[in-house]
């Protein structure tokens, strides 16, 4: 924290090694717990991210004002429809942006681990003296689906088949952009007939999930 911030000057003559009087070590006490709970601060972790980026692109194109609409938006999920919404949407982002066709092309995203494919780029081991359990520790952190079709909601797991969800991805996928092959087929994919929506309501969350869910 001390590399980022200069800090008050109490921090500083504590640092100097100067003696401090009860009162000053009291106030000394209160800013520390103060950081250490920013350090565990999204939003503090945003705006020390999002600050210098701005201040760069403010110099670059020399004008002032905000660079980034905001720091973060922060949503609740509160049932499986918004659940499922929100990690469809971030799978499909690299095909939105046309850097992948397919979901199991989109590298550096949680369909592509759950399929245990390695991103095209990845290096060689002999390329790069990162440790190789890092890869599988990410894998081991995602939750995992349940082991079969169940509407269990215990915490353990999502409660639906993954192969419904690479359905629902894949198809999601093809409905929503209209430069992709294939159209909506009069079969909904199954996970959707379990949760009783309908495809125009599924359609408009996937679309607008950020005002949907907020």
């Amino acid at each position: 924290w001390r590399k980022l911030f200069k800090g008050p000057l109490v921090v500083q003559r504590h640092l100097a090694k100067q003696v401090l009087a009860p009162e000053e070590l009291i106030l000394l006490s209160d800013i520390v717990k103060q950081w250490r709970h920013r350090l565990a601060d999204i939003s503090w972790f945003m705006r020390c991210l999002n600050e210098p980026i701005a201040r760069m692109a403010n110099r670059e194109d020399k004008c002032t004002g905000r660079f980034f609409e905001g720091r973060f938006k922060s949503q609740a999920l509160l049932d499986e429809r918004a659940l499922l919404s929100c990690m469809a949407y971030v799978d499909l982002n690299p095909i939105r942006a046309s850097m992948a066709k397919t979901p199991e092309t989109s590298d550096y995203t949680s369909i592509q681990e759950r399929l245990g494919i390695k991103p095209a780029n990845t290096p060689k081991p002999n390329e790069s003296h990162q440790d190789t359990s890092k890869s599988a520790l990410s894998l081991a952190e995602l939750m995992p689906f349940a082991g079969r079709e169940s509407h269990n909601t215990s915490a353990d797991h999502i409660p639906f088949h993954l192969s419904a969800y690479l359905e629902l991805v894949d198809w999601t996928g093809r409905a929503i952009r209209n430069d992709k092959r294939g159209v909506i087929n009069n079969s909904l994919p199954s996970i959707l007939e379990r949760l009783n929506i309908p495809s125009t309501d599924w359609l408009e969350s996937c679309c607008h999930i950020e005002s949907q869910f907020s």
